[in-house]
């Protein structure tokens, strides 16, 4: 057919999957975790979405006590056209100048560190998830067609608030604050959640109502390689303000917002169309592997 796009779009962007958590409520591993009746990771599956989309690069941020399991049972599953790419996030990897931080750190520097990781191989627009949550295969089209049109200008695919409520109780979501389709701000709300008639949620300690259309930021971010820099720098400045706090982390979306704040970074925010979900408890594996296998 003239004109039909190949499978591999042209200048796709690369996928970056932020895989080092330890999943301490969910006792350990739940990034290597089976969905059952799919017998796959939630990864696995996101891997396959972009690899759909035209995404052919990936680089996995792990944990060296996963590594074994992701190469032997992993990898082999995942397309054999994907160009896979291993790095790990280890607490060590801080400027000289910080380590003396390190004896006294267990838990990994959080999801800003884990993308700085993969620094190095970050020369081309990408896309940037988390391991244990599910974005749906249309999640990653907007993106590859967003890098197609605007290949400088970072993105996320955010999702209708009613789309990521959990059945077990309340959640926190950060609600995205715009000016027409950019990015001004997320403001974190805590215990939202559904009534029989709307959408309840707390921000600074005053429960508002939030509309099921809000926007939600669920990780699902675009980034350009002139963010790494900044990265970098704001990684400096946290561990500067450390002050031996050895469950402080360094978030990605904390970022992102400082660099739209104070470096006019434009970011764009497209509207998801697929469900959103997530696994923090082993006990929900079950549930949301239903509700994937439905969606897929």
């Amino acid at each position: 057919m003239q004109g039909a796009k190949p499978l591999q779009q042209v200048n796709a962007p690369m996928l970056v999957v932020l895989a080092a958590g330890l999943g301490s409520r969910f006792g350990g591993g739940k990034q290597i975790a089976l969905l059952p009746n799919i017998n796959r990771t939630i990864m696995e599956l996101s891997i396959e979405d972009a690899y759909k989309a035209g995404v052919r690069e990936v680089v996995l941020v792990i944990n060296e006590q996963f590594k074994a399991a992701i190469q032997q049972d992993i990898l082999p599953r995942l397309p054999s056209q994907m160009q896979i790419t291993l790095v790990e996030q280890s607490v060590s990897q801080v400027p000289e100048q910080f380590a003396s931080y390190v004896a006294q750190r267990q838990k990994p520097w959080g999801t800003g560190h884990a993308l700085l990781c993969a620094k190095a191989l970050i020369n081309k627009p990408a896309i940037v998830i988390t391991a244990d949550d599910y974005y749906g295969p249309t999640a990653y089209q907007q993106m590859v067609e967003h890098f197609q049109a605007r290949p400088d200008d970072m993105a996320m695919v955010a999702y209708p608030l009613a789309k990521t409520l959990s059945e077990l109780g309340g959640v926190n979501r950060g609600i995205c604050q715009l000016n027409e389709d950019k990015l001004i701000s997320v403001k974190e709300y805590t215990d939202i959640y559904h009534t029989k008639k709307e959408i309840i949620g707390c921000y600074e300690g005053q429960q508002q109502r939030l509309p099921a259309t809000a926007l939600a930021s669920m990780t699902f971010w675009g980034v350009t390689p002139k963010l790494l820099a900044s990265l970098e720098l704001g990684f400096e400045q946290f561990l500067k303000s450390y002050d031996n706090g050895v469950r402080k982390e360094y978030y990605l979306p904390n970022c992102i917002e400082q660099c739209i704040v104070s470096r006019n970074m434009d970011l764009i925010v497209y509207s998801a169309e697929d469900h959103w979900y997530g696994v923090t408890f082993k006990d929900e594996l079950a549930a949301v592997a239903g509700k994937i296998y439905e969606q897929r």
